[in-house]
């Protein structure tokens, strides 16, 4: 009896050791994970876009009156022409397929460089469970990884065509977040589409990528979308396909009046538009 003890005791004390060695491992991966994350961060926030240059209205004179009634709005006289922003973000982000998503509470922080770069970095929960990982697209290169309780892989995603494609659009659309990347001299080309609405364009040729913008009267922005590749669909299939936001609220930071709530999903404007990410800016740095 004793020797079955004493083997027993072995056996189980291996089985601990290999789901140590295995959560220890599982959790090294998340640290270095979360490290390319924040090393990203410092490297977009290191490249210096100071300007001399602060913003007066003749600078869109000569614009379409849809992008004037919006960029005076969104910039005020003698605000410096900043590109960078720093955010910090609080909200809801919905997981799961249509009719049985899962909400959780999330809190988020980003560096957007737009229209080329972006590391945004979250936590969320529902009960007792924890996701946090990042999002990013450094170089040209994006990536997606969540893990569950610091050491669970949920979404490993990385150096492919596809994602750095999708992940393209993000920093494109979310140039509303700092609208002085928006000017022409900065790259941007507007088009004029209706009355109240505008194409704005970065880049050229095939890397060229547009988002459509629609304002109210005074030059608040309401709607903003584009068409993204993406998988998020039934087929699961990489396709373009409309993807944008709602705005319920604007603030003023640093001169910029800028989208400080918002509704975002995939298929927008369709009867299949599902939001998965409901946030309010808490904090926003421009730099």
């Amino acid at each position: 009896m004793s020797e079955w003890i004493t083997i027993s005791g072995k056996f189980l004390f291996l089985i601990v050791a290999v789901i140590a060695g295995a959560w220890l491992w599982a959790n090294a991966r998340y640290r270095n994970g979360m490290a390319d994350a924040e090393t990203a961060w410092a490297d977009i926030a290191s490249r210096q876009t100071e300007t001399a240059d602060r913003y007066t209205p003749e600078m869109v004179r000569d614009l379409p009156e849809v992008a004037q009634r919006y960029l005076n709005h969104a910039i005020a006289p003698g605000t410096p022409l900043l590109r960078k922003a720093e955010l910090e973000m609080a909200g809801e982000f919905l997981l799961g397929e249509p009719g049985a998503q899962k909400t959780f509470a999330m809190l988020a922080r980003q560096v957007l460089a737009p229209p080329h770069e972006f590391v945004w970095i979250a936590r969320m929960s529902s009960g007792p469970v924890r996701i946090s990982g990042s999002d990013g697209l450094h170089h040209r290169h994006g990536w997606t990884r969540f893990w569950m309780l610091h050491s669970l892989p949920l979404v490993q995603l990385a150096a492919t065509a596809d994602l750095d494609r999708a992940a393209a659009a993000r920093p494109a659309i979310e140039a509303i977040w700092a609208p002085a990347t928006m000017l022409p001299a900065n790259g941007a080309s507007w088009v004029q589409t209706g009355p109240d609405t505008a194409d704005v364009t970065f880049g050229t040729e095939a890397e060229a990528i547009t988002i459509t913008l629609r304002i109210n009267a005074d030059g608040a922005l309401k709607e903003i979308w584009t068409m993204r590749w993406s998988d998020s669909n039934v087929e699961k299939t990489y396709k373009i396909q409309p993807f944008g936001a709602t705005i319920q609220a604007e603030d003023n930071y640093n001169g910029f009046t800028i989208p400080s709530r918002v509704t975002v999903g995939n298929h927008f404007g369709t009867d299949h538009f599902l939001p998965f990410f409901i946030a309010r800016l808490t904090h926003v740095r421009h730099f």
